[in-house]
């Protein structure tokens, strides 16, 4: 098992350099796409979110609605940054099955109940309430294989859950918890 996570954490952080081919890197670079499944909604969405250098307005639109606040139905606009983190995540560590999403976007109201609720779970500034912030898992790949290549690429928070059987990926400062 640490022969695998060690080759996650090296292609990973290979890939992050640019040490793709330069066919399969004008590839990645050029098509990028999400498959996700709410957790709570039981919505499915799977979409081209860019392409070349630029992001699809409409899909950007749909990500959003999907990643609204399951509590209260509020949607709020999410980083394209953090697309970009979870297309990057999948390509490093593989796998087929969608993005299983536990929460994305929270209005201020559902996060200041949660805190109250959850017995200091979560952040009073969390960046779920600024759409930078995602809690995700992806069935088939190992819980710490996720948290591993998402940390080895150096872009944003990766705290670790396994208890609660989830990754939270953010695009603020790196860090890891």
């Amino acid at each position: 098992m640490n022969d695998r996570r060690r080759f996650l954490r090296h292609s990973a952080a290979w890939a992050a350099a640019g040490g793709l081919p330069g066919v399969a890197r004008a590839a990645v670079a050029d098509t990028r796409s999400l498959s996700l499944a709410h957790t709570h909604t039981g919505e499915r969405l799977e979409l081209v979110y860019a392409s070349g250098g630029s992001y699809d307005a409409q899909a950007l639109g749909a990500l959003d609605h999907f990643l609204r606040d399951h509590y209260s139905g509020e949607v709020g606009r999410i980083d394209p940054a953090l697309f970009d983190l979870l297309h990057r995540v999948r390509t490093a560590v593989g796998g087929r099955a969608p993005f299983e999403v536990i929460s994305g976007y929270r209005c201020g109201a559902t996060n200041e109940r949660l805190r109250q609720t959850r017995g200091g779970g979560v952040a009073k500034t969390s960046l779920h309430t600024q759409g930078r912030a995602i809690d995700v898992r992806l069935p088939g790949v190992d819980l710490a294989d996720l948290r591993d290549a998402a940390g080895s690429l150096g872009l944003g928070g990766v705290g670790y859950y396994p208890r609660e059987r989830f990754v939270h990926l953010d695009t603020g400062r790196v860090r890891r918890w």
